[in-house]
């Protein structure tokens, strides 16, 4: 056949084809009628128990006393009603009961005594005690500062960081943030010590495992007397190390105060400033190198 022929052979129209195809599914364009002001999507669940429980916490920490003083005074009302001795007798199934009932009570009433002595210590933000700093290293490109405001914006915006310092290839490159006050001149900040901060146990000591270092409460570690350009009361910590040349300390206002996510986070930041510090550090000058 020809290629002629075969482009002018018609094609037989059968319009019952057409309704055996499946129906396909129609896509309606949702709104959110923001102006509205209802949200129609899908709502989160409450957990009623749990709402009841944490908003009443006195109430159910005292509820195993009532049940045990309840229960208790209704053993000793059923044995004067019953008639039964008051003396236990072994041979009663009767007496077994009421030691039975008595001892659960009593189990009940120390329970609740327990619950009411042993609660969880409150944690709050506290108020840093310093004074507002911001130093940057002379030397740094532009575009180096804007990555490191970018780095504090960000941790002092989504995290409960309230201090930060970088130290890298012996000079500190960035204090930001509440710093203690300086012994020697009043309203200034203590400044950072880059050489003696990276010779200290606490920052040789993340250098050498590379891995970062959370001190989730201050207060609890001897090391903190490395640290004294961070405000007194700065209640966590976290060391990151910034490749083998330099480390980035975080300082928080709560115990800890700094997740899981948090730290994953400030890991990846890491890597990001070890990088950048890296390049730059590396492009400068002979001359330059030597005065730092």
């Amino acid at each position: 056949m020809e290629a002629g022929s075969l482009l002018r052979t018609p094609i037989p129209w059968n319009p019952k084809r057409l309704a055996s195809l499946p129906a396909f599914p129609r896509f309606i364009r949702a709104s959110s009628n923001l102006q509205e002001g209802r949200y129609r999507g899908p709502k989160p669940k409450r957990d009623w128990v749990a709402d009841w429980v944490s908003n009443n916490d006195d109430t159910v920490r005292s509820l195993p006393i009532y049940v045990g003083g309840v229960s208790l005074l209704a053993v000793l009302v059923n044995r004067s009603v019953s008639g039964i001795a008051p003396v236990a007798d072994a041979s009663s199934s009767q007496s077994r009961a009421d030691l039975l009932t008595l001892g659960l009570a009593v189990t009940n009433i120390l329970t609740g005594l327990v619950w009411l002595s042993i609660r969880p210590k409150s944690i709050s933000v506290v108020n840093p005690q310093g004074v507002e700093c911001q130093r940057i290293y002379s030397q740094l490109p532009d575009s180096v500062v804007s990555e490191l405001l970018w780095v504090w914006e960000s941790l002092s915006a989504v995290t409960c960081c309230s201090s930060l310092v970088i130290a890298y290839d012996g000079s500190c490159f960035l204090q930001i943030g509440i710093a203690a006050e300086s012994s020697t001149e009043d309203g200034e900040a203590e400044a950072v010590d880059a050489t003696k901060l990276m010779q200290g146990s606490l920052c040789q000591g993340v250098m050498k495992s590379g891995a970062q270092s959370y001190l989730a409460n201050l207060s609890l570690y001897p090391g903190k007397s490395e640290l004294p350009f961070l405000p007194s009361n700065t209640q966590a910590v976290i060391l990151q190390p910034l490749g083998d040349k330099g480390i980035a300390i975080i300082g928080g206002d709560t115990i800890r105060g700094f997740t899981t996510s948090d730290q994953a986070w400030i890991t990846l930041i890491g890597e990001k400033l070890d990088a950048t510090l890296t390049k730059f550090v590396n492009n400068l000058p002979l001359a330059v190198q030597d005065k730092i």
